[in-house]
Order: structure tokens, then C-alpha cells, then sequence
């Protein structure tokens, strides 16, 4: 198949394309070529900003494509370019939602992609429904061949995932497990969660592109493995060989404490279970499954980020503020605390 990404140098995208590669695709990459190394060999480049829309038009002029992907779209403004530059260019259109656009609180906590769409915590998901909505519209009325995807917690080599770190990313949370400081877990950690390997979402992915049964659909993809945060947390630890010192924080307290932003990435995401049900991709994709284990999986992102110094970013006011929230924690439980011969 002959397909173009709209990005295609992301946790997600750069899976998707080695495996589109490896299989013998003609696959086309429109970025601004800024990541050269992440860069699959094989691939067509073509280097323009997508947002300058006429200069995107004059390179795809004389092309066509079986499946368009924009990994990059963020509100329906985007889309309408995409609309107006690929419309009879292309015989699928596929967009990358999210799958934070489930309703919070969940009203079922087995999430489907029936779920209604509502998160009032995060305007990042609102305006990836306002994108679901403007597509599905162009499909209903004008024939448009969208699929809209939907990933969850995606990961890679080069990021360990977790929910709680600054604006560096997430090395300087593992970095304090390896050194044996406590770190935070929002909320007391029972909330459920699921991880999926980059790998496994491209498996995925693959077998909806061309897939006339996608159209005018939803999918999410994730894997089946679920965990609990202090699993994930643990399986951290382990992979450092070190014990894990953990201090649960409410996700509501973090929220409120600031600097970062957890509002909408804790509330309207990770602080609720997110337990996933891939029957619809697994009857569009027979065969589909998610083979990396969580812990299998971190193990060798961290080997990698500790073999490749370029990603071990620390981050000095992260940690701070961690030790800060933990003092302040424990000074409010030792001012609160009851005489322990108090009865109930």
C-alpha cells in the first residue's frame, strides 16, 4: 500500500512505520525532519511544516494514497486542512484520538468504544471529541473515509511511562527510585491501568489500514494486560533492583498544589482505572494480540535509556517539589496524628 503519515517520528508513529517498512510498504513521511534520529530508512520524505498548508499541496500534487494517517491533529481546525488538502487523495483517513476522551467518572469501568465521550477535567480530550465529531460528520454526509483511532498510555525505549513527573519527563522519577528517595503515587495506587508497548499498538494499527471494515469506525488498541499503579511502580523498581519507597498523594491535592498541570492529565486521566476491551479491534484484526508484559517491557526501556545518556534528563525542580509534597505530607499526618491510646 502506498500511505503517507503526518508526522510519523512519535512513540507511536515511529513503530508503525518500521513495521510498514519491514513489510514492504511505500510509505511517505510529511514532517518538518527535525528528529533525524528516529528517521526510518526506506521511507519517503517529504519536509514541509504541515501547517503551511500550500506548501504541503504543492509536494502531494501528483500523489494519491490508499491510507492518509495525521498523528499530529489536535482540534478540528487541523482537520479541516486535512480535509481540504486529502479529500479524493486518499481511500482511508486515519486519526489519532485519545483514549482520555472516555466519560470521568466512568459509568463502567470495562471501557468499549461505545463509552460515551466526556471528560470535563482536560480540554485536551474535549477538543480530540470536537475532532471525532467533525470527521464522523464528514463521513456521515459526504463519503469521507475516516477511521479514528484511539491509544491509551503508549510507550517506547526512549520513556519510561509514569503519571506523576515534571515538565523534563519522567528519568528523574526513576532516578530517585534508583537512589532510594521516596517517590509520589497519586491517589492510594489501586486504580487500574493499562500499558501498552509501541510494538504491540503497531500490530494493531497495521491491520486497520485498508481495512474496509474500519471505516466510518472507532478502534481503540491496547494491550489486555491491566495493572494497578503501585504494580507499575513496582515493576520500576525491580527493573532498577531497588525497594520501592512510595508516598500516595491524593490525585485532588496534586492537582490543587501546582505548578503542573495534573488537573487534567491526573483527574481527566490516569487517576481513573482505565481497563480496556479490544473485541472490536480483535474482530476487525483477527489474530491481534498485545505480547509485551509490562515488566518485560519497562526492563528494556530503562536498559536503553541507561545505555543512551541523551534521554536520562533529570529534572532539579521536579524533584523538589516531590520532596516538598512529601514533607508537607508527612508533617500534616505527625500534626493530626491521634494519641495512640485513643479508643474508637
Amino acid at each position: 500500500m502506498k500511505i503517507l503519515f503526518i508526522g510519523g517520528t512519535g512513540t507511536i508513529s515511529a513503530a508503525i512505520s518500521r513495521l510498514l517498512l519491514r513489510s514492504g510498504h511505500d510509505l511517505y513521511l510529511l514532517n518538518r525532519g527535525k528528529r533525524n534520529d528516529v528517521l526510518p530508512e526506506g521511507a519517503h520524505y517529504l519536509l514541509a511544516d504541515i501547517e503551511d498548508e500550500d506548501k504541503a499541496a504543492g509536494l502531494i500534487k501528483d500523489l494519491d494514497f490508499d491510507c492518509v494517517v495525521d498523528f499530529i491533529a489536535f482540534v478540528p481546525e487541523q482537520l479541516q486542512r486535512d480535509y481540504r488538502l486529502f479529500n479524493e487523495k486518499t481511500k482511508q483517513f486515519i486519526f489519532i484520538s485519545s483514549a482520555s476522551v472516555y466519560q470521568k467518572p466512568l459509568s463502567e469501568y470495562r471501557i468499549t468504544e461505545a463509552t460515551p465521550l466526556a471528560n470535563p477535567y482536560w480540554q485536551y480530550s474535549r477538543n480530540k471529541i470536537e475532532c471525532e465529531d467533525y470527521l464522523m460528520k464528514l463521513y456521515r454526509e459526504k463519503g469521507f473515509p475516516v477511521t479514528i483511532v484511539r491509544p491509551s498510555y503508549t510507550y517506547d525505549e526512549r520513556k519510561v511511562p509514569l503519571a506523576v513527573h515534571g515538565t523534563q519527563g519522567t528519568w528523574s522519577v526513576v532516578k530517585r527510585i534508583a537512589d532510594g528517595k521516596p517517590v509520589i503515587i497519586h491517589g492510594d495506587g489501586t486504580a487500574l491501568w493499562t500499558m501498552t508497548h509501541n510494538s504491540d499498538f503497531a500490530k494493531g494499527f497495521v491491520g486497520l489500514l485498508g481495512n474496509i471494515r474500519a471505516l466510518g469506525e472507532a478502534v481503540q488498541i491496547t494491550s489486555d494486560e491491566t495493572l494497578t499503579w503501585n504494580q507499575i511502580y513496582q515493576c520500576i523498581a525491580k527493573a532498577v533492583n531497588r525497594p520501592l519507597k512510595a508516598v500516595h498523594v491524593s490525585s485532588e491535592f496534586l492537582a490543587a498544589a501546582g505548578p503542573y498541570n495534573f488537573y487534567g492529565g491526573l483527574l481527566g486521566d490516569k487517576a481513573v482505572s482505565a481497563v480496556f476491551d479490544n473485541t472490536k479491534l480483535k474482530r476487525l484484526v483477527p489474530g491481534f494480540v498485545a505480547i509485551k508484559r509490562f515488566d518485560e517491557g519497562v526492563k528494556e526501556t530503562i536498559d536503553y535509556i541507561l545505555d543512551h545518556p541523551e534521554y536520562q534528563q533529570e529534572d532539579p525542580e521536579f524533584d523538589a517539589w516531590t520532596d516538598k509534597i512529601i514533607e508537607t505530607m508527612q508533617l500534616a499526618a505527625k500534626k493530626i496524628k491521634f494519641n495512640e491510646n485513643y479508643e474508637i
